[in-house]
């Protein structure tokens, strides 16, 4: 049996949208897109990707960020329950 590893380079997302209210979404970011990034990758260096791939929201308000071997975390607590209750309402 062979064995594989799958990394995984996901942005999670909460923003206003065009329409008003509150959306979350969750990006994957490319291996191209993170290696751009390095050696110091940061909170705004993130947050101008974003500006590149968020065009379903009027604004990005918060984002969480795991990154191979980098984690951005939420900038709010706010943010992340805003998340939560977009992307998962009934738990």
């Amino acid at each position: 049996m062979s064995r594989y590893t799958v990394i995984v380079r996901n942005v999670q997302v909460v923003g206003k949208l065009w329409m008003g209210g509150n959306a979350a979404m969750e990006y994957t970011m490319s291996v191209e897109d993170l290696d751009g990034m390095r050696p110091d990758v940061t909170r705004e260096k993130v947050e101008q990707w974003l500006t590149t791939k968020t065009g379903d929201f009027q604004s990005v308000t918060d984002f969480h960020a795991d990154l191979d071997d980098v984690d951005i975390p939420w900038g709010t607590e706010e943010g992340e329950m805003i998340f939560n209750d977009c992307m998962y309402p009934e738990e």
